[in-house]
């Protein structure tokens, strides 16, 4: 229950983040779910593959290249679903930071109050 939560959140934030930015188009809710589904998907599957490959530059720049794999990852998501649209690298880079931002924010609510 709680990861469909997740998604349907990280859906509406792709919703209002594809509003806010010009390089980003999402072509209505439903194709905001499954970009929402597809993202969790690639953060499972290729995000750790990515990294593992890509640790020494992760290390080299402190961790900085974290955000290049994240943008690598909308950019993925960006192929392989027909309603999704980003313009270029650095539309997914930032893309991807205020899609973390807002998944954090989010997520944060579905924290439970022990």
């Amino acid at each position: 229950m709680k990861t469909f939560l997740k998604i349907l959140l990280t859906a509406l934030a792709v919703i209002v983040l594809a509003y806010i930015l010009p390089g980003v188009s999402v072509s209505g809710y439903v194709s905001a779910i499954i970009v929402a589904t597809v993202i969790a998907l690639l953060n499972m599957i290729v995000r750790p593959i990515l990294i593992f490959f890509t640790l020494p530059a992760t290390l080299v720049t402190f961790g900085l290249f974290i955000f290049v794999i994240n943008a690598i990852i909308i950019i993925l998501a960006d192929k392989l679903v027909d309603g999704f649209a980003v313009s270029g690298f650095f539309a997914a880079l930032f893309f991807s930071i205020l899609l973390s931002i807002f998944r954090s924010a989010l997520f944060s609510l579905l924290k439970d109050k022990n």
